[in-house]
């Protein structure tokens, strides 16, 4: 069965750090989709819808092919880890979430007034997600 692993948290907190630590599942997150042909980091806000669909549409892919998955992305509200929830079920999986909290440089150079806002909608308390599954 495979599993997935949904990590949350701001710029920063370090997500892909901890993502990284689980070897031999394939690691997913919006900003991949934002990575030119040069490996540079190319964010446009425009592209972000997009971003987000390719992320959800690769997870489905390789956990219906039999690959534990693991996404870290920000997922500050309950919409946005609910299509991610909405997976897990179609794949008979109860998610893990793990929240990064750790306060390192962002590498993406997220303002501040960004940050605020971020941390201001962040969602804590996940239960209903875990409702149904």
């Amino acid at each position: 069965m495979p599993k997935l692993i949904l990590i949350r948290g701001l710029p920063g907190s370090g997500k892909s750090t901890i993502a990284k630590r689980y070897s031999g599942a394939i690691h997913i997150e919006a900003d991949m989709f934002h990575m030119n042909a040069d490996g540079v980091y190319d964010w446009k806000a425009e592209r972000l819808g997009a971003a987000h669909k390719w992320c959800q549409d690769k997870t489905a892919k390789e956990l219906e092919a039999g690959y534990d998955v693991v996404v870290s992305n920000t997922f500050t509200t309950i919409k946005e880890l609910r299509p991610y929830f909405n997976i897990a079920a179609a794949n008979n999986i109860i998610p893990t979430v793990i929240i990064a909290q750790n306060e390192f440089t962002n590498v993406h150079a997220v303002p501040e007034d960004a940050l605020k806002r971020m941390r201001e909608r962040f969602v804590w308390n996940i239960s209903e997600l875990f409702e149904n599954v």
